[in-house]
């Protein structure tokens, strides 16, 4: 695991994002509070309104989660040097096999460029997945870049980009969140079919990862996969999913996109709703990282869908 910050980056703006983590504290809570009960007033009918699209300046590769502390953007994401190839048939469980490529946490300004890049993984484990911010630290898991395979799930310092190795896991963690209520953490597998959780002890260790995967809860609904989750309060997580719709094998696909929230003690979504929203080229917005705040009007959503040539998506919806 190496660290990659760029020349730019001062003391000053490493001090400025440890106050924003310390003030994030306090305010955290109410914030998800108001996100939680307006998420839940979402319908399929609600006026998103475009307030900005920001252009990321330098090549983003594949997105995949972001949280937005202050003014600053951290987005994972994955750099893919040999693609995956599916094996006919299936070789060892697995459909496919590993390819190869790297892991990355983005720190990107308020402009759109590039101030520090961690990268994230080793060996064939190196796709971050959705993530987390706790009000201290990000949450990233890392897997192999297919199902039913193995997961490094990493705790990250915002302002000094400095990752912790938590635990190891068998089996692709998707996305995964800290319920800050019950001190666990919950995850979603491949596709988000299934729900796995893990207490943390006092040192913000897991004792047993293993014991999750005796009692994992099956995801009820089959609506969207989720891509990108956030922990909000009294149990409960937001996320933004996906699903490509064909009318058959040659036709092109329809990018649908849906935000649920979803109860991590029964497991089951108690909101779902289909996001009304695509870029020009037909992607849904909620294709891979979301991160949601409360403004003056209702709810703000940070979308960020295309590959390489990366825009942040910023929208309104009043409620």
């Amino acid at each position: 695991m190496t660290v990659l910050v760029a020349s730019g980056v001062s003391r000053t703006v490493a001090t400025g994002l440890t106050l924003l983590a310390v003030v994030a504290l306090g305010a955290a809570a109410g914030d998800r509070a108001i996100i939680a009960q307006r998420v839940g007033r979402l319908t399929r009918e609600t006026q998103w309104q475009l307030v900005q699209s920001l252009p990321i300046k330098f090549r983003t590769f594949h997105p995949q989660g972001m949280v937005k502390i202050g003014e600053t953007f951290f987005v994972s994401s994955v750099e893919v040097r040999t693609p995956t190839r599916r094996l006919s048939p299936p070789q060892h469980g697995y459909d496919r096999d590993a390819g190869e490529g790297s892991g990355h946490l983005f720190k990107i300004d308020k402009a759109g460029n590039l101030v520090g890049d961690l990268t994230l993984g080793e060996g064939t484990i190196y796709h971050p997945g959705g993530i987390d911010f706790d009000g201290t630290s990000i949450w990233v898991p890392v897997a192999e870049y297919r199902p039913d395979s193995r997961s490094i799930v990493y705790r990250v310092d915002p302002a000094t980009m400095k990752a912790v190795e938590v635990f190891r896991y068998r089996d692709h963690l998707g996305a995964i969140v800290h319920d800050t209520d019950g001190r666990r953490l919950h995850a979603v597998s491949w596709g988000s079919r299934r729900f796995y959780r893990w207490t943390l002890d006092a040192d913000g260790r897991v004792g047993d990862p293993g014991a999750a995967a005796r009692t994992p809860a099956v995801n009820p609904s089959h609506y969207v996969d989720y891509q990108d989750c956030k922990y909000l309060v009294a149990h409960r997580m937001v996320c933004g999913g996906t699903i490509e719709l064909r009318a058959d094998s040659t036709a092109a696909p329809f990018h649908l996109g849906g935000i649920d929230l979803v109860d991590l003690t029964s497991g089951h979504p108690v909101h779902q709703v289909p996001l009304m929203l695509w870029t020009a080229s037909g992607l849904d917005m909620t294709h891979n990282p979301l991160s949601l705040e409360p403004s003056a009007r209702g709810l703000r959503a940070y979308f960020m869908p295309e590959d390489d040539a990366s825009t942040i998506y910023v929208y309104e919806a009043p409620l």
